[in-house]
């Protein structure tokens, strides 16, 4: 897919953005090794284990899952992947995952992921875009809300952090055609 992009964070530095390709499996790797156990507990997947990587890289189908990576200094610093139906009574909507590395946490580089991934979704045809926050991933909840997603439910002890310990989950939605507006 030939799409390229250059984001400028609120400190000035800049990022390539791109979608991400089978020949990024190391720097994948890498980058998802460099995340803390907090930041893991909120992945819905195994990413120290290659094998998921190699899942994912050898199997890109940019048509269901439209994965984005942030490109700084030669390795990713940023990943965010849109998930798509393409048929049956949800394809209208996308669901939406983010992961920023923790060196560029707090310099706007999720928000802007996820304004890309918005610009993006309504190009693919979606008119909404879902994510599901855990409550106490409050730099994910501020970068959704920057970037026009509101709370549309909260539910009470639906998730368990590795550990065991019940917490809540929140549902944003972002309408793409009113944001656009």
């Amino acid at each position: 897919m030939a799409y390229q992009k250059e984001g400028v964070l609120k400190d000035g530095a800049r990022v390539n953005l791109r979608p991400l390709v089978k020949e990024d499996r190391e720097m994948l790797l890498k980058f998802f090794q460099g995340l803390d156990a907090k930041e893991l507990s909120f992945l819905r997947s195994d990413v120290r284990d290659p094998a998921v990587i190699d899942h994912w890289v050898n199997h890109i189908d940019y048509r269901r899952v439209f994965p984005l990576v942030a490109e700084a200094d030669g390795r990713i610093v940023g990943d965010i992947t849109l998930h798509m139906r393409r048929v049956g009574w949800k394809r209208h909507l996308g669901n939406v995952r983010v992961v920023v590395s923790p060196d560029y946490q707090g310099r706007g580089l999720g928000t802007l992921l996820i304004n890309e991934i918005v610009e993006l979704a309504g190009e693919f045809g979606l008119e909404k875009l879902i994510a599901e926050i855990h409550l106490q991933a409050q730099g994910a909840f501020n970068a959704f809300k920057k970037a026009g997603f509101s709370v549309k439910a909260v539910f009470e002890d639906l998730v368990k952090d590795p550990a065991g310990n019940s917490s809540d989950l929140m549902v944003m939605v972002c309408d793409i055609q009113a944001r656009d507006k």
